[in-house]
């Protein structure tokens, strides 16, 4: 049995199954029809224990429903309720129906749109979980950063700067499929940058990181974040698009501060 492709056929597919379901069963089916929208933002312990239900139930539920596992429906829900970004083909054509105009002016309306960006993250700053990063990573031995996709300019960028202030840090980068959470130590520290559709191999990072009681450092983009559950603290970063292209103006500018504050702070 094939997996869903939509949450239409999901629901169908669920409808379809549950009468037929064991006791356990039917109670994970029971729990994710009344709650779809924990699917995206939720770990398998926490909908498992929303159903009363033992992890290894709700596994199985999922490949009852015709997914791998759970890492596959929870990613088509995030596809589905992230804020909906076409694809880039959709969005170059739709700047030129919309007229964008000449080179000049797309500058323009980037440089609006990192401004508003920049000014939102200067008035929404918690400074109280800017502080208490700068803390923990001035205080751990090596900086473990990770950020794929739009993030991995952000997480090479502070991995750069880290090493250019002799401070220990080290980028997981995945090339060549190599992972390199087996470097963690205790002591170390990581820093996690996400944003919407977020990127499950850095969830998984920073998962395994929450899981050796390491301090994880989350950058993102809302409080509702999947890597909200896996930071403390998490810093939320706003940033305006234009044509549905995001830049990194804001993430950038707080990824610096948080840079320099900490490798002031290990002096």
């Amino acid at each position: 049995m094939s997996a869903p492709a939509s949450i239409e056929e999901f629901r169908n597919r669920l409808a379809d199954l549950s009468e037929g379901l064991p006791k356990r069963l039917r109670q994970c089916a029971d729990y994710i029809a009344a709650n779809t929208d924990r699917i995206a933002v939720s770990t398998v312990a926490e909908l498992a224990a929303g159903a009363d239900v033992p992890p290894s139930a709700l596994m199985r539920f999922c490949q009852i429903i015709g997914f791998s596992g759970f890492s596959e429906m929870q990613r088509l829900f995030r596809e589905a309720y992230s804020p909906g970004w076409p694809d880039y083909s959709t969005r170059l054509r739709n700047l030129k129906d919309n007229g964008a105009g000449s080179p000049a002016a797309l500058l323009a309306e980037f440089v609006e749109a990192g401004r508003l960006s920049l000014e939102q993250l200067a008035k929404s700053a918690d400074e109280a979980a800017l502080s208490q990063a700068v803390a923990q990573l001035a205080g751990a031995g090596t900086l473990h950063v990770v950020g794929l996709r739009r993030a991995y300019p952000v997480a090479s960028y502070l991995t750069y700067v880290f090493e250019k202030m002799q401070v220990p840090a080290m980028l997981h980068d995945g090339a060549g499929k190599l992972d390199h959470r087996h470097a963690m130590r205790p002591g170390d520290a990581c820093i996690a940058i996400t944003f919407a559709p977020y990127s499950d191999e850095t969830l998984a990072l920073a998962g395994d990181a929450q899981a050796r009681g390491l301090p994880v450092i989350g950058i993102t983009d809302r409080l509702t974040s999947p890597l909200a559950k896996l930071s403390s603290p998490v810093l939320t970063v706003p940033e305006v698009d234009f044509g549905a292209f995001r830049s990194l103006s804001a993430t950038l500018a707080l990824s610096i501060a948080l840079a320099v504050a900490v490798g002031s702070a290990r002096g």
